[in-house]
């Protein structure tokens, strides 16, 4: 059915290709005539093109030239000529759309030709990459290409520091990893200073691998945070509690949800163990949360599969590449579980200070294109999620790869000991094979099997990538064997060694099928490039995972009634369509996992651009003392609502309220009395209110100056923004915890997150103002002198008394290139300021 109506209607993509070979036939015709241009004359069109963007010339009508120019000096500058699929590739990415092209077919050259066209706006363009090997690789290589063009180019990896990083974004074009562009983004919405940010406007961006970072990595959002207060002592207690609890009779796994529930009886056993009469009062909220975490920790996390201890730490490995995620860590309070059970150092829990996701951080962006050899099948989740279509871009030449069907075992033990024999016989012939796995354990053990056989072989342990690189590099030549976790190396080409086409090129060898067929394509697309011979087989069992939980019902009966053996295999294309329907199942499952993500993450997006938003006013604004003087009038009309209301009679207003109201805000102590106010109309009343409030102020202003008193509103006004957004981060999170349970009551739990979420950030909102006036009343600015000698009081008091608060310190701005005042000798960055 589904062809028919295709042969009816005609097919999107094929449509979309046609249209675009009209504008690839125009490139080609402008190719001519540069070819005979000196590189001055052809650097010179960026020029060119420039001053025709100012006159407002749309980006669409110099596309044809801009991407000829682009191709000659690809062909001068790197000896490579874009291929006219590449050009469409090219086309797609400008249009704001997803290029699928197969692997080897130049996906890193593609996006030279939109980098180049919207570059010229001046606007800066983005190019985001999965790792920074790759990112320093790219910049580097595709560079020299931009720089001869006459446009600059900037990385941004782990470890620049803030010159190195704002540089590299005020180029036309910056290359980085997807981890690095969004911390910037959080780290420039907490800075003090205007100047302290390092991001321009968000612009353009080609996201390497998307369906990597937009699919893949969704559901983890990115997360600054500090050190919280929570004791690690209880940690420790459940890590020695719940191993003695036992699967069926004290708790059960959901492994499909990958949940686990603890039972009545499992309940009781732990509230005797430690000594509590109810685990879920209210009393005991923060233990049963322990508890909780405990459990997932020890049934559901899996050493050497979800994590690694390495070092005396716990390490994250990332489920779908097998990297090893240094610096993550899991929230609420798992990771710290698992280190207990682990019976490593606990590091103490962390509060977050600023958090986004990957969904709605490149959602940001006034245009987004991406760039993989596998998006289509997840093409209803980036139409839905970003707006992204995905157009499936022919290759250069036909591939030529022999996909073999799945054979499937009963048991894991039969499956891998088949897999070991079909790699000593390839072996012994020469030809190349890339092994992948789902898990470093399983990588391990597949490599001893190998090493008894005595075969020479790499595992890639997706810990330094650039080393990942150059062996997944030499994967194709003569005799090579490559064990890969899920498929770490992604982004590096695997070029044939000589004679290895006769051999019939690189063999692919799964050993497990993967949830996602994106995986298992990107395994199977390693082989067969740019027309290379080459052929691909998946291994599977009843035991693997996917079978065991989505698929193997039928197949084991039909095992069964044939009396197989264990060692005996099935290979059919039925058995095949079968497991790609499981991996469907898995896929839609995902997907509503992360669209109800989202869906909850937007209220907080929403929140969370109206505070950043508010937030850059604060910080390029020069005079904030109109804002001060209406949230005055706020709390001053909120307190006459509450002391004063107009709805009843004068003689019952609370004017005393009123009077130590205010005080605790703006009034100086004793300056309001009840024998002056009760003279007043309630309209009089307020006008008293106003300028007693101002007479304030102004007299503040005059005692510290007005230059410091604009300085100490922008430095108050951003403090107690940033104190309350942290804040109200934790009890958002604490709400979105909890609120599953209102559907118990028939409730939509999303509506009433979004209600509640509102009245939230409304009370947020107000004691923000609140306590902005408060502080702008009552805090003191002193002296680089002063200061000092209050440090050296307090370091003298033998701690008799309290260390005096953080001041507000007026100061000299020392620039970070300056020697530093202390007198060290050396460069205020490298000293005092190191930590700015």
């Amino acid at each position: 059915m589904l062809k028919f109506i295709k042969n009816l209607f005609g097919d999107d993509n094929e449509k979309e290709i046609k249209r675009m070979q009209k504008i690839v036939a125009q490139i080609n015709g402008i190719e001519p005539e540069l070819t005979n241009m000196s590189d001055a004359s052809l650097t010179a069109k960026t020029g060119e093109f420039r001053r025709r963007l100012e006159k407002d010339q749309p980006l669409d009508d110099i596309l044809p030239e801009a991407f000829a120019v682009v191709r000659e000096a690809s062909r001068r500058v790197l000896a490579m000529r874009h291929f006219d699929v590449q050009l469409l590739g090219g086309i797609t990415l400008h249009e704001g759309k997803i290029s699928e092209m197969r692997t080897g077919e130049g996906k890193t050259l593609v996006a030279t030709l939109p980098v180049y066209l919207n570059a010229l706006t001046g606007r800066g363009v983005h190019v985001v990459t999965v790792n920074d090997y790759l990112a320093r690789r790219d910049s580097e290589w595709m560079g020299k290409l931009y720089r001869f063009l006459g446009l600059s180019v900037g990385l941004i990896i782990h470890g620049l520091d803030y010159d190195e990083r704002r540089m590299a974004y005020n180029a036309d074009v910056t290359y980085g990893t997807n981890n690095e562009f969004g911390f910037d983004y959080l780290r420039d919405n907490m800075v003090i200073h205007a100047e302290q940010m390092v991001q321009r406007p968000l612009h353009y961006a080609i996201v390497d691998e998307v369906d990597s970072i937009l699919v893949d990595e969704a559901r983890t959002p990115l997360i600054i945070s500090g050190p919280g207060e929570k004791s690690t002592d209880k940690y420790y207690v459940l890590a020695k509690v719940v191993p003695k609890l036992k699967e069926g009779e004290d708790y059960t796994i959901d492994e499909k949800a990958h949940a686990v529930l603890p039972t009545e009886a499992g309940i009781a056993k732990v509230e005797k163990l430690l000594n509590v009469t109810n685990l879920y009062e209210s009393d005991n909220m923060e233990l049963s949360h322990h508890f909780n975490q405990a459990l997932r920790a020890h049934a559901l996390m899996k050493r050497d599969k979800d994590y690694v201890v390495k070092d005396g730490e716990v390490i994250i490995v990332d489920e779908f590449t097998g990297r090893l995620m240094f610096g993550r860590r899991y929230s609420d309070g798992l990771h710290q579980a698992i280190e207990a059970k682990e019976g490593v150092k606990i590091e103490r829990e962390s509060q977050t200070l600023a958090a986004i996701t990957f969904q709605n951080y490149f959602r940001m962006y006034g245009k987004l294109a991406g760039m993989t050899g596998t998006a289509k099948t997840e093409e209803p989740e980036f139409r839905k999620i970003y707006g992204l279509d995905v157009i499936v871009v022919p290759t250069n030449k036909n591939s030529v790869r022999e996909d073999l069907p799945d054979v499937i075992y009963k048991t894991k033990r039969a499956k891998y000991k088949a897999v070991v024999e079909e790699i000593v016989q390839r072996y012994a012939k020469g030809q190349p094979m890339l092994v992948g796995t789902t898990s470093i354990a399983q990588s391990e053990d597949l490599s001893s099997m190998l090493k008894k056989r005595g075969v020479t072989h790499n595992v890639l342990n997706a810990k330094y990538h650039e080393m990942e690189a150059q062996i997944v590099a030499q994967a194709g030549q003569m005799g090579a064997v490559t064990i890969a976790t899920n498929m770490a190396g992604r982004g590096t080409d695997i070029v044939l060694g000589d004679g290895v086409p006769a051999l019939g090129g690189l063999h692919i060898i799964g050993t497990e099928r993967h949830e996602s067929r994106r995986i298992d394509n990107q395994l199977r697309g390693r082989s067969g490039r740019q027309g290379d011979p080459g052929s691909s087989r998946f291994y599977l069992s009843l035991e693997d995972d996917l079978m065991r939980l989505f698929g193997s019902d039928n197949i084991a009966s039909i095992m069964d009634k044939l009396g197989m053996e264990e060692d005996e295999p099935i290979e059919h294309s039925l058995i095949t369509r079968s497991i790609e329907q499981a991996q469907k199942k898995v896929e839609a499952k995902n997907f509503d996992i992360r669209k109800y993500v989202l869906e909850y993450d937007n209220v907080m997006n929403q929140q969370r651009e109206v505070i950043y938003s508010q937030r850059r006013k604060i910080l390029v604004g020069d005079n904030l003392k109109d804002n001060i003087f209406l949230m005055m009038e706020k709390i001053i009309d909120h307190g006459m609502d509450v002391y004063a209301n107009e709805k009843i009679y004068p003689e019952e207003w609370d004017y005393n309220g009123l009077i130590e109201y205010c005080e605790g805000f703006f009034a100086p102590e004793g300056q309001l009395k009840v024998d002056d106010l009760d003279k007043l109309s309630r309209v009089e009343l307020k006008e008293e209110l106003v300028r007693v409030a101002t007479t304030a102020y102004d007299g503040r202003e005059a005692l510290f100056g007005a230059d410091n008193m604009r300085e100490l509103e922008k430095v108050v006004m951003l403090k107690v923004v940033d104190t309350k957004w942290i804040d109200h981060l934790d009890a958002m999170e604490m709400l979105r915890q909890g609120i599953g349970l209102r559907a118990y009551g028939q409730k939509d739990p999303l509506i009433e997150y979004k209600i509640e979420a509102f009245d939230m950030f409304q009370q947020m909102i107000d004691h923000v103002q609140e306590d902005i006036v408060r502080y702008m009343f009552h805090v003191n600015i002193i002296s680089q002198t002063q200061l000092q000698d209050h440090l050296q009081e307090a370091q003298t008091s033998h701690g008799e008394e309290e260390a005096p608060k953080q001041p507000i310190v007026n100061k000299k701005e020392v620039g970070r290139n300056e020697w530093c005042p202390c007198g060290s000798g050396k460069k205020y960055k490298h000293c005092c300021g190191r930590n700015q």
